[in-house]
């Protein structure tokens, strides 16, 4: 068969030149099809479900929610685990599913079961799932702030909105914000109302989390001395407030031939609204909300917050869609913030602090710069060796087209392009097959030539390119096969394992195959169309050259074999004992640039002293000459996605481009070292440092931040901290280790009630 393709390609060459167009052209296309990114995602198939129950501490939360959550989970096809997080007024169930399920199933196999244990769980709790996203999916992080806080160094014009004379800032519905939470309130209510909804608009975006600002409330704070006075209890206040916040429709009213609709809309709209609203009467005399209390815009209680520099700001995360391109949804992200500037209410702006897309650009560049060279070198050497420029030309011409197949081969097995996956790509090994093809060619054109002494026929040149290829098909095919085999152990591999190596693989099968088929097609194709005229097969200098060198050599170890072999031995059990030298990891690191500094502080912190302590530690990077910028997202952000307790904080650090560093910083690690002695005389912080996605990562494979975790299991909770703190001991003294701490299960204080039934009844 494979003889018949050699013949009808040398037969039909301007059939399959065509066609080779044509492939090029569907490669250009699917190349811009192809998702790309850093590294492979090795995220599990995990659903996440977050509830949020403010008013259950974190015994409660175990109980009544976690529990039943991970009861109404079990049984479900696929699921190999379940792992848990409870806090105070905060659940996290992790379900983790085998890598052959379906997400989509997953997700409506969770919902239905979340749907059935309803009943089971408390009447404020409400399960939600996490957006449909992964380890890699945290690919654009945007603030939302004051340009000019308070108004300094900005021209104020009183009246108009934005900042007035006094400090104050007037919205553009008209409401005076004088204190910082309510500023603070303003900045949220312009993510979630005007920015969010719009980011979230964006094609491949999953959703959008914010940390920071506060979710705004008009707070009543009554004056209990007014009440008694009207003989009003804070019940019949709150129960007036609901029957005076109404919006009710009667239908239709005919009249002329024509439809009115009938609406009465008695909704609070304003602070004024609050204060008119009639709490009761006395003697005919209504009694309104100004007259027991005041109004004030407040927040709700907060369990994370953001800051920026310094400051306090709005911290917000976009999160991509699973199987989406980042770079792609990233730029998209970043364009779409430009233009909701330009609506964005006077002195308040959104700017970008993290993106993606610039880490997976330097990647790619990487990976392009290699790749390129790689190419080059071997076109290079096929000129040196091979001594005909057509030849050349036609094996080098291999490796783009190789390319360009190998981008529609990945889309359609569902791998992206990423530093392990086109990395691989050796591009020897893609035009072996093609070399062996052009040489044996050559060489029969120029026998033949020399043979009939004459130019050769079309004919003839048709007949020896044919016999050509087919000599060759033998050891085109074993070897192919021989590399086919060496990859195939890669694809068994199961976890992270697999997610990690099994892209490798099979972008490199895949461009193996396809080098194979053009060597099979294209190379005779174009050998007949383009190797003409008079053909010589001569040895270019450098091969002669080595071999005069290397003749002699050869007699010697045919003639006395054994010390050579006995050379080879010695040179074996020499790399042996050198490779037990060697250090062991399962993969190189990622210099993702950017820098995560995690900071935990005791237990009992709460949010508003984190986030203080917080913006000490930005306000001692931010000096650091080679830092760009420093924000941090402090506690737990709205859907969940990071859960972290009040008392810890994630702080990012963007440094600049390396030629803008001080001369006394030659590398990351100085940098590292620096951010370190910057925070060593801020007490009270326990720090961890590592990178953005490596961060992700290790969170959602494992539950935990570090690069090895250890986990215990047990009953008692007591003996298991007693123990962990133990292991956590000696593994400080392994050379190597870093930053080795037991995570804290205790040491939060709490006021516990104790109900006296007998003196209650």
């Amino acid at each position: 068969m494979i003889g018949r393709i050699l013949s009808l390609s040398v037969r039909m060459r301007w059939l399959v030149a065509v066609l080779t167009l044509v492939v090029i052209g569907f490669g250009l296309w699917q190349i811009t099809k192809l998702p790309i990114d850093a590294v492979p995602d090795v995220t599990n198939r995990q659903v996440q479900i977050s509830t949020f129950a403010p008013t259950l501490g974190p015994v409660d939360i175990e109980k009544q929610v976690t529990f039943p959550v991970e009861t109404a989970l079990a049984g479900i096809p696929g699921l190999e685990m379940t792992r848990s997080i409870s806090r105070n007024g905060f659940s996290q169930v992790t379900a983790v599913f085998t890598d052959r399920t379906d997400i989509y199933f997953a997700r409506q196999q969770v919902t239905e079961r979340l749907a059935q244990s309803r009943d089971s769980l408390p009447s404020n709790a409400q399960p939600i799932l996490a957006p449909l996203s992964t380890g890699l999916g945290e690919i654009f992080f945007y603030s939302v702030a004051f340009r000019h806080p308070d108004g300094k160094g900005l021209k104020t014009v009183d009246g108009k909105p934005g900042w007035q004379s006094d400090g104050s800032y007037l919205t553009p519905e008209g409401e005076r914000l004088t204190t910082e939470l309510a500023k603070a309130a303003y900045l949220r209510t312009v993510q979630d109302w005007i920015i969010r909804p719009q980011m979230r608009a964006v094609r491949g975006v999953a959703g959008v989390d914010s940390n920071g600002g506060y979710v705004k409330q008009y707070l009543i704070e009554p004056n209990l001395n007014a009440l008694v006075s009207y003989g009003l209890s804070v019940t019949e206040l709150a129960d007036a407030m609901e029957r005076a916040n109404l919006s009710a429709g009667s239908n239709y009213v005919r009249r002329a031939g024509e439809s009115f609709l009938v609406r009465a809309d008695a909704r609070l709209k304003s602070i004024d609204d609050i204060q008119e609203a009639v709490v009761a009467t006395r003697n005919g005399v209504p009694i309104r909300v100004k007259d027991v209390g005041q109004v004030v815009i407040g927040g709700a209680v907060r369990t994370g917050s953001g800051s920026r520099m310094g400051s306090e700001a709005v911290i917000s995360t976009v999160l991509m869609l699973v199987g989406d391109n980042s770079r792609i949804v990233a730029t998209d992200a970043a364009e779409k913030l430009t233009q909701i500037n330009k609506a964005l209410p006077p002195d308040v702006f959104a700017e970008p602090v993290y993106n993606r897309s610039k880490l997976v650009n330097a990647t790619i560049a990487t990976v392009e710069k290699n790749l390129t060279e790689g190419a080059l070198l071997v076109i290079v050497v096929l000129f040196l060796l091979l001594g005909n420029i057509r030849a050349a030309l036609i094996t080098a011409a291999v490796i783009p087209i190789t390319m360009l197949m190998t981008a529609a081969g990945m889309n359609g097995l569902g791998v992206s392009g990423n530093l392990m996956s086109l990395g691989a790509l050796d591009f020897g090994l893609i035009v072996d097959g093609a070399v062996i093809i052009v040489e044996n060619a050559l060489r029969r054109l120029a026998e033949r030539q020399e043979h009939e002494g004459r130019l050769l026929t079309r004919d003839e040149r048709m007949e020896e390119t044919t016999l050509a290829a087919k000599e060759m098909v033998r050891p085109t095919v074993y070897g192919q096969l021989i590399i086919f085999l060496v990859f195939v152990p890669l694809l068994t591999f199961q976890g992270v394992e697999g997610k990690t190596f099994a892209p490798m693989a099979i972008t490199l099968m895949v461009a193996l195959a396809s080098a194979f088929v053009l060597s099979l097609t294209f190379v005779p194709a174009m050998i007949a169309i383009v190797v003409k005229g008079r053909v010589s097969e001569t040895e270019v200098k450098p091969i002669r050259w080595f071999k005069e060198r290397y003749a002699p050599v050869l007699g010697r170890a045919v003639a006395r074999p054994m010390p050579f072999i006995l050379g080879g031995v010695g040179v074996f059990v020499a790399a042996v004992l050198s490779f037990g030298l060697l250090g062991e990891e399962f993969m190189p690191q990622l210099d993702e640039k950017d820098i995560t500094v995690t900071n935990f502080r005791v237990p009992s912190a709460s949010i508003d002293q984190s986030t203080q302590m917080q913006l000490q530690i930005e306000n001692a990077l931010k000096t650091l000459p080679e830092v760009a910028l420093v924000f941090s997202k402090n506690g737990n952000a709205d859907l969940g996605t990071d859960p972290m307790p009040p008392n810890a904080s994630d702080t990012y650090v963007i440094p600049k481009p390396e030629d803008e560093w001080p001369a006394e910083v030659k590398s990351k690690e100085d940098i590292l070292r620096r951010i370190e002695e910057r925070m060593k005389p801020l007490i009270g912080n326990r720090t961890e440092i590592q990178q953005p996605i490596q961060m992700r990562f290790n969170e959602l494979i494992a539950g935990v931040r570090a690069d090895v975790a250890i986990k215990l299991y047990g009953d008692d909770l007591d003996a298991m901290s007693e123990q962990a703190r133990r292991i956590a001991s000696v593994m400080r003294t392994i050379p190597g280790a870093g930053d080795v701490s037991a995570e804290q299960t205790s040491g939060a204080p709490t006021f516990d009630v104790q109900i006296d039934r007998q003196a209650a009844g």
